[in-house]
Order: C-alpha cells, then sequence, then structure tokens
C-alpha cells in the first residue's frame, strides 16, 4: 500500500519519504524534483519522452512544470523513494525569469559512490525529524551536487530545450483566469473564450508556451491547493475536496491518489511544517 513515511515543508520545498507500489497519472509540479530509490522493487519514471529506470544506480531529476509519470515495476512489493521538491525561488533567489531558476540538464543521473552516501544520509535524517537548521544545510547541499551532476552528465545525452517562458499576453490570461477561477468544475472551454482564442488554437499554444497541457496546468494547481490547504489547516478532508470542486469526498481521493500516491489522509498525518 502507498503511504508516506516523512513529509517536510519549508522555503526549500517539501522533503518526502514514501512507500510506494501504484503508479501515478502523468502530472506535473512547479517546483523541480528529484528522485531516490532507497529500497525494494525497482521502478520506471517517464520524463516528458524518456523513460528512465529508478534503481540503486539512478537518481532522476525534472525539471518545474516538466510531465512526468511513476511506473512501479511490482506491484505486490513496492519500494521506497526519497522525493525531493524544489523550490525554484529558494534555489535561485533575485532571479527574475522563472523558466531560468531550475533547470536540471539531463533526466537520469548516475549515482556515484559519494552521491549515493549523500542522498542516504539526507534520507535519514528526513527519516529521524533531524534538527531544521542542520536538515535545511544538507538538502541545500545534496540538491546543488544533483544539479551539478545533470549539468556535468549532461554530454552523455542532448541536453533538454529550455521553455522560453509564457509571453504570448492570450495565454497569461488563461493562467490567470485558471488561478482567480480554481476549482476541479472550472471549463477550459470556458477560459480559452475569455482569453480570446479557439478551444483547439487554445490548446495548441497552452501547451507551446507552458510546456503542458491545461488540463495537466490545472490538475496541478489544484493539486498544490490541496497540499496547502492539508498541511497547513485543520480543515477535513471532505470540506477541502469540495472547496476545490469536487462533487464528492471519493472522488477527491481518487484524484489525490492518482497525482500524489497516496490518500490525502495519509499524507496529512504524515506531513510536518518546518
Amino acid at each position: 500500500m502507498s503511504r508516506a513515511i516523512a513529509v517536510f515543508h519549508g522555503f526549500f520545498g517539501r522533503a518526502t519519504i514514501y512507500q510506494l507500489n501504484r503508479p501515478f497519472n502523468v502530472h506535473a509540479h512547479r517546483e523541480g524534483h528529484l528522485v531516490f530509490w532507497l529500497g525494494g522493487a525497482e521502478a520506471s519514471i517517464t520524463v516528458g519522452s524518456e523513460l528512465c529506470a529508478v534503481n540503486s544506480t539512478s537518481a532522476i531529476a525534472i525539471s518545474p512544470w516538466e510531465p512526468h509519470n511513476f511506473i512501479p515495476l511490482d506491484l505486490d512489493v513496492g519500494a521506497l523513494f526519497f522525493v525531493l521538491y524544489v523550490n525554484p525561488e529558494w534555489f535561485a533567489p533575485g532571479v527574475a525569469d522563472e523558466a531560468a531558476r531550475l533547470r536540471f540538464g539531463r533526466p537520469l543521473i548516475y549515482r556515484t559512490l559519494a552521491l549515493d552516501r549523500q542522498i542516504r544520509r539526507t534520507a535519514a535524517m528526513v527519516y529521524a525529524a533531524h534538527a531544521l537548521k542542520a536538515l535545511d544545510r544538507e538538502l541545500r547541499g545534496l540538491i546543488d551536487a544533483c544539479y551539478e551532476e545533470t549539468w556535468r552528465q549532461a554530454d552523455l545525452t542532448p541536453p533538454r530545450r529550455a521553455q522560453e517562458g509564457v509571453t504570448d499576453f492570450r495565454v497569461r490570461k488563461s493562467i490567470r483566469l485558471l488561478q482567480e477561477g480554481l476549482g476541479a468544475e472550472i471549463e477550459l472551454d470556458h477560459v480559452a473564450r475569455e482569453s480570446g482564442l479557439s478551444r483547439p488554437h487554445f490548446y495548441k499554444l497552452f501547451r507551446s508556451q507552458t510546456g503542458v497541457t491545461p488540463n495537466l496546468y490545472l490538475n496541478t494547481l489544484l493539486m498544490e491547493r490541496a497540499i496547502d490547504k492539508l498541511v497547513r489547516t485543520e480543515e477535513p478532508v471532505a470540506d477541502i475536496g469540495f472547496d476545490l470542486g469536487f462533487s464528492s469526498q471519493s472522488g477527491f481521493t481518487r484524484f489525490f491518489a492518482a497525482n500524489v500516491g497516496m490518500a490525502p489522509t495519509n499524507y496529512r498525518r504524515a506531513a510536518q511544517v518546518l
């Protein structure tokens, strides 16, 4: 059964240890994303169009807004993963261009002996709920080491093209409409019309500007809002789901599990704010 074992929220982003044995839908994060295997069955992650193995010799680096999924190779056994979600503003403060704050050189990196020791030491600190100052320093060191490795190893494969950011005013307006009217019931056709675009043109232009579809972007915003409410409020899970536009708690739970990997009640029990 998939569950959260340790979850820490802070300005750096999120540091988590998950036990996972179920696949995820294709999804994206506003944060950078680092995935490390700790034990159990291997898995794979498709980052964009690249299939990456997640095991004892690899680490996965996913840039902000890059679509990806998660596929466990043994649903019965499952595995333990150390997963980081990196706030781009924390990683590179003062950088005006959001797309340039945090971009990894390649999704698949090989774990050197030194990097493997660093991964396991940091994971142990997260598991043990270590002191904030020491954990923050350790996380910074690990994230910087992985970032450098993605670019050091980038000459092994062509680096990924960077998104240039949202320049079209109609897409910027559609994003504002999604944020202001955020809810599972929001109609993307209405957003397209309000942005002055036909449905096909809206979907094509939105993806070319952001790197993701409008549906994926909306799901990401819903996921962020749900996680924030679970961690920072005491609202019942059912109320959070209804506030986000889901018609039932079971519908909200299915959405959350498909995108985060576990039930919202389990995530809330494990989460701590630093």
